[in-house]
């Protein structure tokens, strides 16, 4: 577990550094969201951003003008990790499960380094995990080490139930990381509702043997979630296409439901350095919360 903490430490800070080397002013925030308010208006200086710059106030002719920003005392930051068998998919210790408890570990170490309260939810079919918001170092290190320890008592998905549970329970507006691999059905309803009440941040976990089996002739696989064999020919190209679009239009619904309720989308293939892709997506939320206010 030690050299485990140090690794997403590493990672922690590698973000942070990169995060706040790109942004100007105030906007250091990796969670810049819900807990981003208005405060007042101050003279410009240099150096300052200038998609800050409140244009209504300096349009009265009195000099140029930016507005300042403040955070929320008690921003709270909640992961919804998909905990299901399905997850169980890719490369010994790189497998989807593996990749979405380390983000889980690392965003969690930045959060409350930023004095916010941090809680989590482990689903399958059922609530697996369950850890109330608190701050603070040691907070963070119960919520890894939980998490890691941590024994499914289920293998199957239910994600609608466990978006409904979400719903029930967080009941002010927060930051919401919803990590999944999405292979579900029914669940646009409650992931609907969920984008109005909270901030939320959608990372989609795949792996290549989702969309690209190696050609090896008809060979047994084994549902995780189900617990049956399925006998496969895994060279057929009925099979192998059938495959790809499956995949493919999972992704491509997800995409567009992002698109349209303004939700931020970030795909991490088990196999990629998820640090880069992290970085650009928190730069990329600063600058739009930075354009919004």
């Amino acid at each position: 577990m030690r050299e485990l903490l140090n690794k997403l430490r590493r990672y922690e800070i590698e973000i942070r550094k990169a995060i706040t080397s790109q942004m100007h002013g105030n906007f250091h925030s990796i969670f810049k969201g819900s807990g981003l308010e208005f405060d007042d208006v101050r003279a410009y200086q240099y150096g300052d951003d200038i998609r800050t710059v409140d244009w209504n106030v300096t349009a009265k002719g009195h000099g140029t003008f930016v507005k300042t920003f403040k955070e929320e005392k008690e921003q709270t930051v909640f992961f919804i990790l998909d905990l299901s068998g399905s997850q169980e998919i890719g490369s010994p210790g790189r497998q989807k499960i593996d990749i979405g408890k380390e983000i889980c570990g690392v965003l969690t170490l930045s959060a409350v380094k930023e004095s916010s309260q941090v809680g989590l939810i482990g689903f399958t079919d059922q609530r697996e995990l369950y850890i109330k918001p608190a701050k603070g170092l040691k907070h963070a290190y119960q919520i890894v080490t939980r998490l890691f320890e941590h024994q499914t008592s289920s293998r199957k998905t239910d994600l609608n139930k466990a978006l409904a549970f979400t719903l029930n329970l967080i009941k002010r507006r927060s930051v919401v990381i919803l990590i999944s691999d999405f292979i579900d059905q029914d669940y646009w309803k409650n992931l609907k509702a969920l984008s109005k009440k909270h901030d939320l941040v959608i990372i989609h976990l795949f792996d290549d043997r989702e969309s690209k089996l190696p050609r090896l002739g008809i060979i047994p696989l084994y549902d995780k979630e189900t617990g049956k064999t399925h006998w496969i020919n895994t060279s057929s190209p009925a099979f192998r296409q059938k495959l790809q679009e499956t995949f493919g239009q999972n992704q491509e619904e997800l995409q567009q439901f992002c698109k349209k309720h303004q939700v931020n989308y970030l795909s991490i293939n088990t196999q990629e350095n998820y640090v880069p892709m992290l970085i650009r997506l928190f730069k990329l939320r600063n600058k739009t919360k930075v354009k919004s206010a």
